[in-house]
């Protein structure tokens, strides 16, 4: 074989690669409409002069450095120094947090995926079983990309696939063994669902039965009290660990706390450090945190309250409209989330949102998914300061015109 009958070293045979050039064009494209579709959202969102919920996403970088700023006082002196490694603000976060859940110890970490793996890893060498029990809705399954598994060396089990947190039943009769059961609270991706509190407390004591250690995935513990009609130390307090999220609820910038006896929080620092959690300085992030805790957390029962003021008059308003079918999940709304079921695709839905914000200033609904059961689109909404001053015919009113451009 001479040198030019020789195959060149990187051959590529056009044929077999034109799907792959057109596939890459695709997914550039999608990232492109995408990147526009979310400027528009919010573009419209700014411009809107009345809206049922205000995004902490919507202002820009220098908005939130400034309101950050500016607020800093109201939890830190004027002469406190920086943290160094989790000393300072962020130890003062910690201690609050510890007498809010009424718990031996807390540990921040800067997000609630690393502070569950690590103190779930820490529960099975306790236990001596790597299996956790969970739902297959909850955070871990649907949004960690497998990490519990591939990082932590856990397996997971499903005691219900119902969209609810499991039964008594369920986790007593369960055919093999988990070392911890984990509960979270409330179930986001099932409508922000919450048993009632003679439910947890049966699942919790049936989970003890099997001689289990229970841990909740409380991201959003903040704003279930009001359901339960319970103190946060008490809810806490049916949970040998809890994982509670400061941007979830309170709005902070980022961050979660790991929270639970001294000597397991002790063991999570060694695991946190580990998987590359300890930070050098969090400040900005402790800061939010504890001005959620100020500011936002008091608020959260009238946030409760006046969900089910618009969820009653979303179910009325789209009752009284030419959809053929529409459903508000869970009605009423256990805590201020909750979701609207419409039988439209995502896309004549988001449209007439952003439609409605643009030419009306009025913008009801957020991003519709078609996440929902067969045929039907999905949203969230959450009710906080904005959704406080619209009235139930504010809220039907909106809902007239939303509709009359899902017809148009």
């Amino acid at each position: 074989m001479t040198a030019n009958d020789a195959e060149p070293e990187h051959s590529e045979d056009p044929e077999q690669s034109l799907p792959d050039q057109e596939q890459e064009q695709e997914q550039e494209q999608e990232q492109e409409q995408e990147r526009d579709q979310r400027a528009r959202r919010r573009t419209a969102a700014l411009g809107a002069a009345r809206a049922l919920h205000r995004s902490p996403l919507d202002p820009s970088l220098t908005e939130r450095l400034s309101d950050l700023a500016a607020a800093a006082s109201e939890v830190t002196g004027p002469d406190d120094p920086t943290d160094v490694y989790g000393d300072g603000v962020v130890a003062t976060l910690e201690e609050e947090v510890a007498a809010l859940l009424g718990k031996e110890a807390v540990a921040f970490f800067p997000t609630g995926t690393m502070a569950q793996q690590v103190a779930l890893r820490c529960w099975a060498g306790r236990t001596g079983n790597a299996t956790v029990a969970l739902h297959p809705l909850s955070h871990p399954e649907l949004h960690e990309g497998g990490a519990f598994p591939t990082v932590s060396g856990l397996r997971t089990v499903h005691p219900t696939h119902d969209p609810r947190l499991p039964t008594a039943d369920e986790v007593r009769d369960h055919g093999e063994p988990f070392g911890t059961l984990m509960l979270e609270l409330p179930l986001r991706d099932a409508g922000f669902v919450l048993p009632t509190w003679q439910e947890l407390t049966e699942v919790v004591a049936a989970a003890r039965e099997r001689d289990a250690v229970v841990h909740f995935d409380g991201a959003r513990l903040w704003e279930c009290a009001t359901h339960f009609d319970r103190s946060l130390a008490e809810i806490a307090g049916l949970a040998d660990s809890v994982y509670v999220s400061f941007y979830k609820s309170l709005g902070g910038l980022s961050g979660a706390a790991l929270a639970g006896p001294r000597t397991l929080v002790d063991e999570a620092r060694v695991w946190r450090h580990r998987y590359g959690g300890l930070l050098f300085q969090q400040f900005p992030t402790a800061v939010s945190a504890l001005l959620g805790l100020r500011r936002t957390l008091p608020r959260l029962p009238e946030y409760v309250t006046h969900a089910r003021v618009v969820a009653e008059a979303l179910r009325e308003g789209l009752a009284e409209s030419v959809v053929p079918w529409s459903r508000v999940h869970p009605d009423p709304p256990h805590t201020h989330q909750f979701q609207v079921w419409l039988p439209y695709a995502p896309e004549v839905l988001n449209e007439a949102s952003v439609g409605q914000a643009e030419e009306t200033k009025t913008l009801l609904f957020g991003r519709w998914f078609a996440d929902g059961p067969p045929g039907l689109s999905v949203t969230e909404v959450t009710v906080a300061e904005a959704g406080l001053e619209w009235t139930a015919d504010d809220v039907k009113e909106a809902v007239a015109e939303f509709v009359r451009r899902i017809a148009a």
